[in-house]
């Protein structure tokens, strides 16, 4: 398991190292001019020269990119209106629209994505097992029939529709802010209570189906008959013996949706007026801020590799049946 572990960090070292370069050959290696694109239509010749210099556009393109990558791990000076400005690491560039460094403008934005994220999860993986695991439990009956009726209801109308009528009606929520978890964690919860709220029954509805299928497919191994037979009880058998069986396939779907809604969460953060990751790169995008979107791709590559890396390692743990070579 240990060489497989090695392998599977080098090989997500090698996809992240793989990202890095295309994004940079996309951004920054365009048709267009970089630093006439950064700075703008109203860009003076000295702003124009001090952001082409500062780049180090004038230099070779395998250099440019070598300067990236150090600043990922020792930091990098740039100069704004004549004063230098230290980034230090790790460094994912400047932006030069913002005047604030891409490091510190990711660090205000991705608490905030991560607090939506891992909350709404909370809630439609809590809500999607026990509703998949009643329905299995109950195949075939009416209770079963309702629910898998409710999910593909719920399914079928679009996320952004479900959040503006959760944004203009339920007003008895409390009002959608972001607060630290650290400065007060009571306003960090009841800020983002509507966020969670919509989020989690939104995506409930595919976690039922997906568990739904999963319980009843685990239901029917011999394990679990062998289990039966031997006088456990059913709810025993059911949460301790059919459901660990059933989250494998679950918790792929799971941690997918985790990666992508942490790089994807733009229509929740929106909608409810919250500055996350989302807002950030959708404003780099109207702005033509490079640096930003730069960075933005980047941490997005490294978050949706490990989450496929933690997802690996979690096989053993959820199903003794795989073993790891």
């Amino acid at each position: 398991m240990f060489a497989y572990i090695v392998r599977r960090i080098v090989s997500a070292v090698c996809v992240i190292l793989l990202a890095l370069v295309v994004s940079f050959g996309l951004f920054f290696v365009a048709p267009t001019d970089p630093a006439g694109v950064i700075c703008g239509t109203r860009c003076t010749t000295e702003r124009y020269a001090e952001i082409h210099k500062s780049l180090g556009l004038d230099e070779p393109l395998q250099v440019q990119l070598v300067d990236y990558v150090r600043g990922l791990f020792v930091g990098r000076t740039y100069v704004s209106a004549g004063t230098e400005i230290e980034c230090s690491a790790p460094c994912f560039g400047y932006s030069y629209t913002l005047g604030q460094p891409v490091t510190k403008l990711l660090a205000q934005a991705v608490p905030v994505t991560v607090s939506i994220v891992v909350g709404g999860a909370v809630v439609y993986l809590t809500i999607g097992l026990l509703a998949g695991t009643l329905a299995a439990r109950r195949r075939g009956t009416a209770i079963d029939r309702a629910m898998v009726s409710a999910s593909l209801g719920i399914a079928s109308v679009p996320y952004f529709v479900v959040a503006l009528i959760v944004a203009l009606y339920a007003t008895f929520l409390p009002r959608a802010e972001y607060t630290s978890l650290l400065e007060n964690p009571v306003a960090w919860a009841t800020g983002l209570l509507a966020a969670w709220l919509t989020l989690g029954f939104a995506n409930a509805a595919q976690y039922t189906r997906y568990s739904r299928a999963s319980m009843i497919e685990s239901l029917g191994e011999d394990y679990v008959r062998t289990a039966r037979a031997k006088g456990i009880s059913e709810r025993k058998v059911v949460y301790k013996h059919g459901l660990r069986g059933a989250l494998t396939p679950v918790a792929t779907i799971f941690g997918l949706d985790i990666a992508f809604q942490l790089t994807g969460a733009v229509f929740t953060e929106q909608i409810f007026g919250l500055p996350g990751l989302g807002v950030l790169t959708l404003r780099a995008f109207a702005q033509f801020d490079l640096p930003v979107l730069m960075g933005a791709v980047v941490v997005g590559s490294t978050v949706l590799v490990l989450m496929n890396l933690l997802v690996d390692l979690l096989y053993t743990y959820l199903d003794p049946r795989v073993r790891l070579t």
